[in-house]
């Protein structure tokens, strides 16, 4: 079975080393971002996907579009029975759609969260189930017909990482079950009527303030695990937070109410959390209890 594989991050990566490793698939290429300028150096740093698949001696590709002349022909050339396809970033076109029956691995179970964030969306949203979905691709936004699905919690615990990493896993297993079981299986199109939608994150979406609910704070927090992370106004980042609590007493939202052995716990318009970690701007991260020493603020005083 000759495999073109499409994708670009840890998700991605964790489903191309099962296509790897699985007996009788053969990944005759790897289409994949181009490479980016990461952290404050901005130092070129390839795709997970491109770094295995150099590992393991696969063809590498990373046009800026599949549109560019000759992407198409360059795919027809290499015969494959499947083009595999798992956040890869782009949609495909119909030139290339018409090569090979093209398997989208989706983080959701659609028609939920189409788009570009789905595993943040579900978090965001405090879900307590999501999934991975295997779609065959049209032209249109996550909208093919479904050929199999996988269901999981989501505890309140789950963040961000942690829940990528399980659903890759899942999604591996699940695309080596729907290669193998291609011809048996009879595609279910979606209702397009009980379809949502996600965006793609950006770096302004982790600002919040102690206005808002503590558990839309906290699901914040899991959905933006790393980047962009969450942070106030003031540029104070929240590195650690626990899971919200009630609020004992009325209290202004942002306000100090309690100083723990562990943490700083802070009012929000309904409920509080319990800040652990910060970050001030410009500064090393921080246990939350040496933050607000030396800023030399305590209970009822605002944390900011």
């Amino acid at each position: 079975m000759r495999i073109v594989y499409m994708g670009t991050p840890e998700y991605a990566d964790t489903i191309l080393k099962k296509l790897i490793d699985e007996g009788g698939m053969d990944v005759v290429a790897v289409y994949t971002q181009p490479d980016k300028p990461v952290g404050r150096k901005k130092v070129m740093t390839p795709p997970p996907v491109k770094l295995t698949a150099q590992a393991e001696g696969i063809e590498v590709f990373q046009p800026r579009t599949l549109r560019e002349e000759g992407v198409a022909e360059d795919i027809a050339s290499l015969k494959p029975d499947f083009i595999v396809v798992a956040a890869y970033g782009q949609l495909l076109p119909r030139t290339i759609l018409e090569i090979a029956p093209c398997i989208n691995l989706h983080a959701s179970l659609l028609p939920k969260y189409r788009g570009a964030s789905p595993i943040q969306q579900a978090l965001l949203n405090g879900d307590k189930e999501t999934g991975v979905t295997a779609m065959l691709m049209e032209e249109g936004l996550d909208s093919g017909p479904l050929l199999a699905w996988n269901v999981t919690p989501i505890t309140l615990e789950d963040r961000k990482n942690v829940l990528f990493d399980r659903l890759g896993h899942m999604a591996a297993t699940l695309s080596v079950e729907v290669l193998k079981r291609f011809e048996y299986l009879k595609p279910l199109p979606q209702c397009d009527a009980d379809a949502s939608y996600c965006k793609k994150i950006t770096k302004k979406d982790g600002e919040v303030t102690f206005d808002l609910d503590a558990e839309e704070i906290y699901n914040r927090f899991r959905a933006y695990e790393g980047w962009p992370g969450i942070h106030l106004p003031t540029g104070l980042k929240l590195l650690e937070l626990s899971p919200p609590l009630p609020l004992e007493k009325k209290a202004r939202p942002g306000t100090i109410v309690a100083i723990g052995e562990h943490g700083v716990t802070v009012a929000c318009k309904k409920g509080a959390l319990e800040v652990l970690r910060v970050q001030p701007p410009s500064k090393k991260p921080m246990d939350a209890l040496s933050y607000i020493r030396g800023k030399r603020i305590g209970i009822d005083d605002p944390f900011l």
